[in-house]
């Protein structure tokens, strides 16, 4: 490529780097698992569930430890929605994703030979929070709230402990689809906003990630004496790493038990931080999603 002399001075930084990478750009492996110097990046996306420009920074943390664990370049590609990440892994565009219950039963039903590999510990054992604003009349307790003719926001639309989940659970323990209990809903844009939409009082109650609504009070970014956690949800199966079969044809036989052995034995606090699985990560199987897919389609969303 021909520069411009009156440009020569910004060839440096980003640009020796953009050089590298184009320089990586024909395929090889050795055949044993291990790739070559000359490998092509691995790219691998996220359901965009919390903040887009904070998940872009951690997501960076994690792409740096599994190119210097896997000897491969690999790189972070941001998603717009959850749908998009599905897509994403769908084309052939990430061969690796970090998905929630539905987004990652989407994807492997659409990719044969893909397979959920890592979870977080508290993965299998998940629960949605619903949440109040103070003055909306709704009362914390073990028991199924009242939340009959609210005004309620649900998380994204294919979210798992957002919208999936509560579904569910508002069915079952109040007799009623939400058509019914609520007359209209609406859904945010990430469990983050779902939050947010509460804590402002333009929704009286809502549904989200429990991680999201406990490091969000952590930080200071709502005050639970506003956003009332007013319901803790049984537990269910959720996020997870899955991978997709190219992995084995581009990188050899074997390539993807080496990633699935780098993700559960990450240990780094600032790395499980990022992935907010401080409690540590550990094997997933396709089988330990049977539950979502069954409820899928018992509520007709495995669209």
């Amino acid at each position: 490529m021909l520069l411009r002399s009156t440009n020569r001075r910004r060839f440096t930084g980003t640009t020796l780097l953009s050089l590298a990478a184009l320089a990586t750009s024909c395929s090889t492996s050795t055949g044993d698992g291990s790739a070559s110097a000359g490998t092509t990046t691995l790219y691998f996306s996220a359901i965009p569930d919390d903040n887009k420009s904070e998940l872009a920074e951690k997501y960076g943390l994690i792409a740096n430890h599994l190119a210097t664990e896997l000897g491969v370049p690999v790189e972070y590609k941001p998603s717009a929605s959850y749908e998009a990440s599905v897509e994403a892994f769908k084309n052939g565009d990430v061969q690796l994703a970090w998905f929630g219950g539905v987004s990652g039963v989407k994807a492997r039903s659409a990719v044969e030979g893909s397979a959920a590999i890592a979870q977080g510990k508290v993965d299998p054992q998940y629960v949605s929070y619903f949440i109040a604003h103070k003055d909306s009349g709704i009362e914390p307790g073990e028991s199924f709230p009242d939340l009959a003719g609210k005004k309620f926001t649900f998380g994204p639309r294919g979210s798992t402990s957002g919208r999936l989940m509560p579904t569910f659970f508002i069915q079952e323990f109040s007799g009623k689809t939400p058509e019914e209990l609520f007359g209209s809903f609406d859904f945010s844009t990430g469990h983050d906003n779902t939050a947010e939409r509460v804590a402002s009082g333009a929704f009286d109650a809502g549904a989200m990630s429990y991680k999201t609504y406990d490091r969000m009070v952590a930080e200071g970014k709502i005050d639970p004496a506003v956003c009332v956690k007013v319901w803790t949800t049984p537990t269910y199966a959720d996020y997870n790493w899955t991978a997709h079969p190219e992995l084995e044809k581009r990188y050899g036989a074997g390539f993807t038990a080496r990633l699935q052995e780098t993700l559960v034995s990450i240990t780094d606090p600032t790395l499980l931080k990022a992935l907010q699985r401080e409690e540590g990560m550990m094997t997933a199987k396709n089988e330990d999603f049977v539950s979502i897919h069954e409820t899928m389609v018992a509520l007709d969303m495995f669209r």
